[in-house]
């Protein structure tokens, strides 16, 4: 009999990790596309979470549920139930392979950002860092990506504007124009409040804080339009803090920096200026809003046709 049960749950187990590793396989289809080399390392750690996640769920919920019903009491059985002594052997596993787990994991997530190099704000915290960092890969069968950080661009964030410097040609931008296939370095400042930069795509987020200027680095790897977003709550309109996000090769980036470069500075639409300006109360829900930065004025701004305030 304890064979035929040591079989069983042996079957069980094996059984409940193949659809573990089903379910961890699944797990990427539940973002965007991988648009940085750093998604694909973020994915793959994030499979590793639900396949574990599933697996140790699963292998606790199953026997309990299991216990509940075949092994309950009878309705009128009142006696107390066999006077088990302690297992010291279960014990030590019980508690060992929890630790080991957690550990492994933490293990597994600082070796994903360490590959991630993605610095952050190291000054912040006192972190002395060499200023050329390893760079992710997409894929093991890609080429290796430079190193160095070849491509600069300042990024300001403001109540509520994104606005894109190009310091090496003196261009101004609402939309952000990145080169796939190499480095990018950001410098994120705030004017006003904490922002945050967040690009679901690339699965990077970094607080922008202000008085700070955090340098952020990360390598788009796939051509395509995405979304920016403020994930942080900057106030009234920071739900309209938006911004497209375009990744291009490297010759249609220099032809957009040659456009860029001929067009004369002029004022953006800016959702949140027009929404402030266009609202006949200027208050909500008994309290004044903070009046929008004005909109800014940039050499390149896509055209955006105004979407309407709420009532």
């Amino acid at each position: 009999m304890k064979i035929r049960a040591i079989l069983t749950l042996s079957v069980l187990a094996v059984l409940l990790g193949f659809f573990s590793y089903w379910v961890a396989q699944q797990s990427y289809s539940w973002f965007p596309p991988q648009a940085a080399a750093e998604s694909k390392l973020f994915d793959d750690l994030f499979s590793l979470f639900v396949g574990l996640g599933i697996f140790v769920w699963f292998g606790v919920t199953i026997p309990l549920i299991y216990s509940v019903i075949f092994h309950r009491a009878s309705k009128y059985d009142f006696s107390d139930g066999p006077a088990i002594e302690g297992n010291t052997t279960l014990e030590i596993i019980w508690t060992a392979v929890p630790i080991v787990l957690v550990l492994s994991l933490a293990f597994a997530s600082y070796r994903t950002y360490d590959k991630m190099a993605i610095q952050g704000p190291t000054e912040l915290v006192h972190l002395h860092v060499p200023s050329l960092m390893e760079s992710a890969y997409a894929a093991p069968d890609k080429a290796p990506v430079q190193t160095t950080p070849i491509e600069h661009i300042d990024v300001i964030a403001k109540q509520w504007a994104w606005i894109f410097h190009y310091p090496d040609r003196n261009i101004t931008s609402t939309e952000l124009h990145l080169p796939a296939e190499r480095r990018i370095r950001l410098t994120l400042r705030s004017e006003d409040v904490l922002h945050g930069f967040y690009v679901p795509a690339f699965r990077l987020k970094q607080d922008v804080v202000p008085n700070h200027a955090i340098d952020f680095e990360f390598t788009p790897i796939l051509p395509g339009k995405y979304r920016l977003r403020d994930s942080m709550y900057s106030g009234t309109y920071f739900s309209a803090n938006q911004a497209d996000v375009v990744v291009q090769s490297l010759e249609d980036y220099d032809r957009w920096l040659a456009d860029a470069a001929s067009q004369t500075p002029t004022t953006a639409f800016n959702q949140a200026a027009f929404e402030y300006v266009t609202k006949k109360d200027k208050a909500i829900g008994g309290w004044e809003t903070v009046v929008p930065a004005s909109p800014p004025v940039v050499n390149y701004a896509p055209k955006q046709e105004p979407t309407s305030p709420p009532a």
